[in-house]
């Protein structure tokens, strides 16, 4: 049944996800993804380290893509959200969408893909090269302005 949701440490893979998903279903007739890497913009981050409270953080998400569900005709959903520490080029996250058509499947991603930036309960720290830690990342103005519009 959908939505999915995941929280886990180890790295998922998008192919067998979207095979798992799409399997055997002839009434798809999109599948949108969205996969979130790591990235070092400075040349300075060694690994981004996630922490997330367990069940409050899959009650979240699935609270929201449940929503999802109910605002577009979808056929399936997955999320799934890493937490550790995740080097740079590592992907954190992923979001897979199908419906019978593309505009629903595209629309309930970018929702999940905004909430997940935004309001999803993880922390991220930054662990530097240098071998120093550094402070908690904030979320961005940008990232708000994306989410404020789906209310």
């Amino acid at each position: 049944m959908f939505p999915v949701v995941r929280i886990q440490r180890e790295d998922f893979d998008l192919n067998a996800e979207v095979k798992a998903l799409s399997r055997d279903r002839v009434d798809i007739g999109a599948v949108v993804t969205f996969a979130g890497l790591c990235r070092d913009e400075g040349g300075k981050l060694a690994a981004l380290e996630l922490e997330h409270y367990p069940g409050m953080a899959e009650a979240e998400i699935g609270r929201v893509a449940a929503e999802a569900v109910e605002r577009w005709p979808l056929t399936g959903l997955v999320a799934i959200h890493r937490y550790g520490l995740i080097r740079p080029g590592e992907q954190i996250v992923l979001v897979v969408a199908t419906s019978r058509h593309r505009r629903a499947a595209f629309e309930a991603a970018e929702f999940l893909m905004d909430y997940l930036k935004t309001r999803a309960p993880f922390w991220k720290r930054e662990h530097l090269s240098d071998g120093t830690i550094g402070g908690w990342v904030e979320a961005k103005a940008d990232d708000d302005t994306a989410a404020a519009r789906w209310n």
